[in-house]
C-alpha cells in the first residue's frame, strides 16, 4: 500500500496542495478526480518523487524517494515522456535494466501485443504517434510488475482497443495485490470498478466515497462528482 500524509505543495504563495491525506491499500483501485488546477497532477508528481513537498508519503513503508520504494513503483505520466533516439523495444530493455528484471522479454512481448506494439518495436520513439507513445509509456510502467501503480489521465488520446487492454489491466493488478491509484476526467471510464474515490478542489478533498457507499444512497459518482465541483463553483 501506499499513504500520504499532510502532504503540502506550494508555488511560492500559491497552495497547489492543502494538508492532503489518503492510502491506498493493497488490492485496492482509487480514483482521483477534480477540475483542472485542482491539484491532482501536483500529489501525483509528490507521490512519485518528482516535487519537493512538505508531509510524509511513503510507498510499501518506505519513503517515497527511497531506492526501494521507486522498485515498487509504476508510473504513466499525463503526457508521455519517451526517448526520441530510443526504440520501442529499447524502451523496454532500458526499463528493464534499471530495474534489473530478469526473464523479462515474454512480459514485455505480451505488452506489446495486448497495446498493438510489437510491429512497432523498431520505431523510435520520434516516429511514434502521441497514441502510440502512451501505449508504450504504459507497457514501459507495466514491465516490473509493480506493487503501486499510478496513471494521471492514462485514456487520453487511447484508441478503443487500448482502452480496453488498460481496463484489464486495471483489474489485473487488483487481483495481484498492487496499490492503484487513477486521476481522470473520464469519469464513465472507471464507474465500474473503482473501490475508492476522492474529489479535489484547490487544492485539497472536498468529498470521498466508497464503491459500497455510492450502492446504498443511489447517486452516481459522476453526479456526486457535479454535485461537488459545481457546488463549489458557486461559492
Amino acid at each position: 500500500m501506499f499513504e500520504v500524509s499532510h502532504v503540502t505543495k506550494r508555488y511560492g504563495k500559491l497552495a497547489a496542495n492543502r494538508d492532503v491525506s489518503f492510502s491506498v491499500g493493497d488490492g485496492q483501485i482509487a480514483v482521483l478526480m477534480g477540475p483542472n488546477g485542482a491539484g491532482k497532477s501536483t500529489i501525483i508528481k509528490c507521490i512519485t518523487g518528482l516535487l519537493r513537498f512538505s508531509g510524509e508519503i511513503t510507498l510499501g513503508g518506505f519513503p517515497n524517494k527511497s531506492l526501494e520504494a521507486k522498485r515498487l513503483l509504476g508510473y504513466v505520466p499525463e503526457l508521455p515522456a519517451v526517448y526520441d533516439m530510443l526504440t520501442a523495444g529499447e524502451h523496454l530493455e532500458f526499463i528493464a535494466r534499471a530495474y534489473r528484471l530478469e526473464d523479462w522479454e515474454p512480459w514485455a512481448r505480451q505488452l506489446l501485443e495486448r497495446f498493438e506494439l510489437e510491429d512497432k518495436r523498431g520505431k523510435l520513439g520520434r516516429e511514434l504517434s502521441k497514441g502510440m507513445q502512451q501505449k508504450l509509456s504504459i507497457c514501459c510502467a507495466m514491465l516490473p510488475q509493480p506493487r503501486v501503480a499510478i496513471f494521471d489521465e492514462p485514456m487520453v488520446g487511447l484508441d478503443p482497443h487500448a482502452i480496453k487492454e488498460l481496463k484489464a489491466l486495471f483489474s489485473e493488478l487488483r487481483a495481484k495485490g498492487a496499490s492503484v491509484l487513477i486521476s481522470t476526467h473520464m469519469i464513465d471510464s472507471v464507474e465500474d470498478y473503482w473501490d475508492v474515490a476522492h474529489i479535489m478542489v484547490d487544492g485539497s478533498f472536498a468529498a470521498t466515497r466508497r464503491a459500497g457507499e455510492a450502492a446504498e444512497d443511489g447517486q452516481t459518482l459522476e453526479e456526486l462528482f457535479f454535485s461537488i465541483t459545481e457546488r463549489e463553483g458557486r461559492a
